[in-house]
């Protein structure tokens, strides 16, 4: 009678740091559950912006009749490119490429601090016409939706500066970049509600 063969334990046993069941590791789940929150939160900012201004329209002006809409158009198009250079980054390290990690890393970090600096010169440059967070519904609206997004920007750029300097460090490697992707899928996720924010916001 033939004896079935022994069962190495070591296959059976599943990586470090992934969630049994779930097929990814821990710090990608938790950025997943974490996205679905944000999901959430700016699905409501964007539905009560909508109701507000279908039911108020008197109290809505033509975009570019108050906002800088070729400003903010080109600085979208910088929040695009940083996407870019968080893909290259990623791919970069998938191959191994320290050198190139640590270059895209260092592009995305300084694109995305320039979109924050952007819409505080926007920001800035709105209030001195008078465009104030209590100009009704419209200003309220606006600051609230496009200061959430920016904080969120802000806070990237910081987890951004940490992952790079973790990257000069030599922490992350083609076998390991966890670090590298749990960052990139906020940062797409903070691009992609932006475009949707300035659709609405200033082409609408």
């Amino acid at each position: 009678m033939a004896h079935a063969a022994p069962i190495d334990e070591d296959m059976m046993t599943p990586p470090r740091g992934y969630e049994e069941g779930a097929g990814v590791y821990n710090e990608k789940l938790g950025m997943w559950v974490f996205l679905g929150s944000e999901v959430m939160f700016f699905t409501a900012l964007i539905g009560a912006y909508i109701i507000l201004r279908v039911a108020h329209p008197v109290s809505w002006k033509p975009p570019g009749e108050v906002l800088n809409v070729s400003l903010t158009a080109v600085n979208t198009f910088l929040l695009i490119c940083s996407s870019v250079t968080m893909v290259k980054a990623f791919a970069a390290i998938q191959d191994g490429n320290l050198a190139g990690l640590k270059r895209w890393l260092i592009a995305t970090v300084l694109i995305g601090a320039a979109f924050v600096g952007v819409q505080v010169y926007e920001y800035m440059h709105l209030i001195d016409k008078g465009f104030v967070p209590s100009e009704g519904l419209y200003g309220s609206t606006f600051y609230t939706m496009t200061g959430f997004h920016g904080f969120h920007v802000a806070m990237g750029v910081i987890c951004l500066m940490f992952v790079t300097w973790k990257a000069f460090q030599g922490k992350y490697t083609a076998a390991d970049h966890r670090g590298v992707e749990v960052v990139g899928l906020y940062w797409h996720f903070v691009d992609l509600v932006w475009i949707i924010l300035f659709t609405i916001v200033y082409l609408i």
